[in-house]
C-alpha cells in the first residue's frame, strides 16, 4: 500500500519537477532549463509506465543531454549577440561609391551599395569626391557613415564593382 502511494508521489514529483523547469526557464536564457523540464517530462512517462527509478534517472539523464544538444545551435543562432544584419546594419562592412561630394560642413553626400542609394556622411569629416569607393563602418539612422578607401573603382573586387 506504502509503495503505491511513493509510487504516485514520484509519478507526480517529475511532472512538478518539469513545470518548474519550464517557469524558470522563462527568466533564464540559453533553453538549458527547458531541456531538463523535458528530461524531466520522459522520466515522468516512465514513471506512468511502472519503470523503476533506475530507468526513470537514466531517461532522464539521456534526454536532456539529446535536448541540450539539439536546441544548442536554435539557442546560438536566436541568441548571438552583437549587431543583426538587418536594415542598414546589413551594409557595415561592405564597400560603396560616391555618387553625391560627401561634404561634411554641409552635411548632405549620397552612396551606392549594393545597388541602393544612401546619404552619406564622412567618418573622417573630410570631403569625399563623386567616384571615390567607399567602406561603410556605421549605420546612423538612414545615413550611412563612410569611410575613403585607397582602392579603385575599377578594382576586381566584386563589391567594388556591383556598387558602381
Amino acid at each position: 500500500m506504502l509503495g503505491a502511494n511513493v509510487d504516485e508521489l514520484v509519478r507526480w514529483g517529475w511532472i512538478v519537477l518539469a513545470v518548474f523547469f519550464f517557469l524558470t526557464e522563462i527568466f533564464t536564457a540559453g533553453f538549458v532549463l527547458l531541456c531538463f523540464g523535458i528530461g524531466a517530462l520522459g522520466a515522468a512517462l516512465m514513471a506512468f509506465l511502472g519503470a523503476g527509478m533506475a530507468w526513470q534517472i537514466v531517461v532522464f539523464i539521456v534526454v536532456t543531454i539529446a535536448a541540450v544538444v539539439l536546441a544548442r545551435p536554435f539557442a546560438d543562432r536566436i541568441s548571438r549577440p552583437g549587431i543583426q544584419p538587418i536594415a542598414g546594419n546589413r551594409l557595415i562592412g561592405k564597400w560603396g561609391v560616391v555618387l553625391q561630394t560627401v561634404d561634411p560642413i554641409e552635411g548632405k553626400g549620397m552612396v551606392r551599395v549594393e545597388s541602393e542609394r544612401w546619404r552619406a556622411e564622412s567618418m573622417d569629416n573630410v570631403s569625399l569626391e563623386v567616384g571615390e569607393v567607399v567602406k561603410v563602418i556605421s549605420v546612423d539612422g538612414v545615413r550611412l557613415r563612410v569611410q575613403a578607401t585607397e582602392k579603385e573603382s575599377g578594382d576586381s573586387d566584386g563589391q567594388v564593382e556591383s556598387a558602381a
